[in-house]
């Protein structure tokens, strides 16, 4: 089963919980191609600071429920 991605490279996000960090753009998405493998994307965010989210819808730790809100796609 294939994993229900939620980001792109070059989506511009927020953070729902710390608007401090500023918008962020999501410059890089890494698949696993084992069953049951991590997709992880980096969000660059206006502070200078990378940041790791989990990107399958699917998986309860997603960045959707930790609070990363599209802006613009």
């Amino acid at each position: 089963m294939r994993p229900r991605l939620y980001l792109k490279v070059g989506d511009v996000v927020t953070h729902i919980n710390y608007s401090i960090w500023g918008d962020g753009e999501v410059i890089e998405e890494r698949h696993s191609y084992l069953p049951g493998g991590m997709c992880i994307v980096r969000i660059l965010f206006q502070d200078g600071v990378e940041r790791s989210f989990i990107n399958d819808l699917d998986h309860q730790c997603c960045c959707y429920y930790a609070g990363v809100r599209l802006t613009r796609f």
